[in-house]
């Protein structure tokens, strides 16, 4: 089902509903939910501030909120955050695909944009561009109809020695960690393996096509991989 037009809705909704829905996104299975002090991290502003909000947005139908306890989006609520997502995402291909913008500066325009653009523009978007099934950094372009079809991938900091595979996404919550990671090709697409666990340091060595790179935790948790199944086989029985 398409997501409901959005003519009265406030950007403080879409925002919102947006940042729960991204949350919960790759989190594994039966993790807790996004709290209210990463939402106010995450906008900028302050925790009273969050709360309020977030019981309007229960009033208005997009939440189930208890406050101190849970964060959790109605159909309603999904239903508009899917489609802000797909709106984002469109965007920030759109920029780097046919505007030549960099993978680490399309964030911020596309944050302003996604409110502004036309479901009609949005479409011609994804027609010139060919209906991508992902962003620049790797993560699912939501489909018109509300379908959202995400890789079976894990962040390499979960990958043992000696395992291959193949990058299909980078988070993009950190310009400057983007690009870094360009600035090492490691980019989605690229084929990696762990060549060494250094878990009393937090770091892997990781071996690409062209060279050996060294990642520190928060890089190789922002690195998310499919697993080549030869190279799990090969690590298992070694």
């Amino acid at each position: 089902m398409p997501p409901e037009p959005g003519p009265t809705r406030s950007t403080m909704t879409e925002d919102y509903l947006k940042v729960i829905w991204k949350a919960e996104e790759w989190a594994e299975e039966g993790s807790p939910g996004i709290t209210t002090n990463e939402i106010a991290a995450t906008l900028g502003v302050g925790a009273s501030t969050v709360s309020g909000n977030l019981r309007k947005l229960e009033r208005d139908g997009y939440l189930d909120y208890t406050p101190y306890r849970s964060i959790a989006l109605s159909e309603r609520g999904r239903r508009v955050a899917v489609g802000m997502v797909r709106r984002h995402r469109l965007i920030e291909t759109y920029l780097v695909e046919r505007l030549g913008y960099a993978w680490d500066e399309v964030h911020d325009e596309a944050e302003v944009l996604e409110h502004a653009v036309s479901d009609r523009l949005l479409e011609a978007f994804d027609v010139e561009l060919g209906r991508p099934a992902a962003d620049p950094h790797g993560d699912p372009i939501p489909r018109a109809d509300g379908t959202v079809v995400r890789p079976v991938a894990h962040t390499l900091q979960e990958f043992v020695e000696g395992e291959c595979g193949h990058v299909v996404r980078v988070s993009d919550d950190e310009p400057e960690l983007l690009r870094y990671l360009g600035s090492l090709q490691l980019r989605v697409g690229a084929h990696v393996r762990v060549a060494e666990r250094r878990d009393y340091a937090g770091s892997l060595r990781v071996e690409l096509d062209d060279g050996t790179v060294d990642l520190a935790g928060p890089a190789a948790v922002a690195v998310w991989a499919t697993r080549d199944e030869h190279g799990h086989a090969a690590a298992a029985t070694a």
